[in-house]
């Protein structure tokens, strides 16, 4: 029990960043209609950017996570300008909006190992011991991660429901035609779409590396989990895909548990390379007994 308990704790910190990074991809499907394959690959070049203000400018940690969220932002940006409006005014089907995502996945993800290579990389932090509560072993930095993922989703929840900008939002994901009629701004709604989706999601990277050491190909890893917990939650409900996420990420890390009292069953147990296998299950079971999710499918 205590290492299922252990486990479970590892898999809210994991599911904590799956959350940030879903209601991104969430919010940019349900307001442009986009599954955005390199959403994951965003994820990634957050965590870099990261370390780079870390380890190259020698930057306070929180201060390379703004770095990184920044730039991040001003990319994703830069992809809407150049590359996702003129196919959205060309009226690209989804199809081929998908193909383009996966191509610039490979761009980002390339570049990333032209500049900083390929081997695996870990901020310059400081060491600390773990926390004991009530025999569980939880390092400072998985309660950093926790507790900062939830501040984050407590306040794209304010934004949501009690900003201007947020209630345009919600209105362009029920009806985009209807919004552009009542007087809403489309244009600004998409633009604050990507700030909040690339923000959240290069957000969730940097605290990655947090508890884990960096990978050029760590987001892509994540993208099945990240979809999984969108369709779990319902495509196009941000509040859905963290409840998603944290399902997930509890039954990725719980499934692959093999206590060591199981004695010679433990040959038995999921190992750990097949953790990516138990958010596609999940995504399959959801999609077969209920396709729209567990929470309705909005904004």
């Amino acid at each position: 029990m205590l290492e299922v308990l252990q486990s479970t704790v590892d898999g809210i910190a994991v599911g904590s960043i799956i959350a940030l990074a879903a209601v991104g991809l969430t919010l940019t499907y349900g307001i442009l209609r986009l599954a955005n394959f390199a959403h994951g690959d965003i994820l990634t070049l957050g965590a870099y950017l990261a370390f780079l203000a870390n380890t190259t400018f020698k930057l306070n940690i929180w201060i390379s996570m703004a770095f990184g969220c920044s730039i991040a932002i001003a990319i994703v940006l830069l992809c809407e300008k150049i590359l996702w409006q003129p196919l959205r005014a060309k009226r690209a089907t989804s199809t081929t909006m998908m193909i383009v995502s996966i191509g610039l996945a490979l761009v980002i993800r390339n570049a990333i190992i032209l500049v900083w290579g390929a081997k695996p990389q870990k901020y310059e932090l400081p060491t600390f011991p773990a926390i004991n509560v009530w025999e569980l072993a939880i390092t400072r930095n998985k309660i950093v991660v926790i507790v900062a993922a939830f501040a984050v989703i407590a306040g794209l929840y304010y934004l949501l429901q009690n900003t201007k900008i947020g209630k345009a939002m919600r209105a362009v994901a029920d009806n985009p035609e209807l919004a552009k009629v009542a007087g809403i701004n489309v244009d600004a709604v998409i633009l604050w779409t990507w700030i909040i989706a690339g923000g959240m999601t290069a957000f969730g990277g940097s605290m990655y590396g947090l508890i884990t050491n960096l990978r050029p190909n760590m987001g892509w890893f994540l993208i099945l989990p990240m979809f999984a917990a969108v369709i779990l939650g319902g495509i196009g409900n941000p509040y859905g895909a963290i409840a998603g996420a944290l399902i997930v990420g509890i039954s990725q890390e719980v499934a692959t548990t093999c206590p060591a009292a199981l004695g010679e069953w433990q040959q038995y147990c999921i190992g750990t390379d097949y953790k990516l296998g138990v958010g596609l299950v999940l995504m399959i079971l959801v999609l077969l007994f209920k396709p729209q999710g567990l929470f309705k499918s909005t904004i």
